[in-house]
């Protein structure tokens, strides 16, 4: 019941946009279930920002009964934590909002540019990182920031919560739950469902 109370608190929260949310569109194939829609969150160390993404993008989507239409994952682009759980603080704060973090931490490759169509960085750092790897730029246009979907975005980064307190943690999660709201919304314009 709690977990309910705030999720709806966080819905009341995240329903009036920000006049200065700029909406970019995606280039979006489409999307169905023989082929679905492969994304990859991405922070630096793939244990706090990056597996909330993935759980709350996983959370959505299994709410909307569109879980076999996606694949979602997370990775940092160090290998600090390679193998270790979500932060204990991360894992309490999704937990406190139904949603439960699963992933393992492992490192962003430059295979996965070509595996995925579309890569959400948390911060410019992890941007800047993720296109080192595409020297080319052939894969540009699916690498994205997460608050390029906030729309009460203040900054283009999602703030790294690992060295504070459970506020922090709190916030990123308001954060990042907006912003995949927007990101599924855009996302199911392109998704090819047969007529039942």
């Amino acid at each position: 019941m709690e977990s309910q109370k705030n999720l709806l608190s966080l819905n009341e929260r995240t329903s009036e946009p920000d006049d200065d949310f700029m909406n970019k569109s995606l280039k979006i194939r489409a999307i169905t279930k023989k082929n679905p829609y492969k994304i990859c969150f991405v922070c630096l160390g793939n244990i706090c920002r990056s597996p909330t993404g993935e759980g709350i993008f996983q959370h959505l989507v299994r709410q909307e009964g569109l879980s076999t239409f996606f694949y979602i994952d997370s990775a940092g682009t160090a290998a600090y934590h390679v193998g270790e759980p979500a932060n204990s603080k991360s894992r309490a704060t999704a937990e406190e909002n139904g949603i439960e973090l699963h992933s393992k931490a492992r490192r962003f490759e430059a295979a996965d540019l070509r595996e995925f169509d579309l890569v959400v960085a948390m911060d410019q750092s992890n941007l800047r990182d993720i296109k080192d790897l595409d020297s080319g730029g052939t894969f540009r246009d699916k690498i994205r920031l997460m608050r390029d979907f906030d729309p009460q975005s203040e900054s283009r980064d999602v703030p790294d919560p690992y060295y504070g307190g459970i506020d922090g943690f709190q916030d990123v999660f308001f954060i990042v739950y907006r912003s995949c709201e927007v990101l599924l919304n855009e996302l199911k314009e392109s998704i090819d469902q047969p007529p039942s």
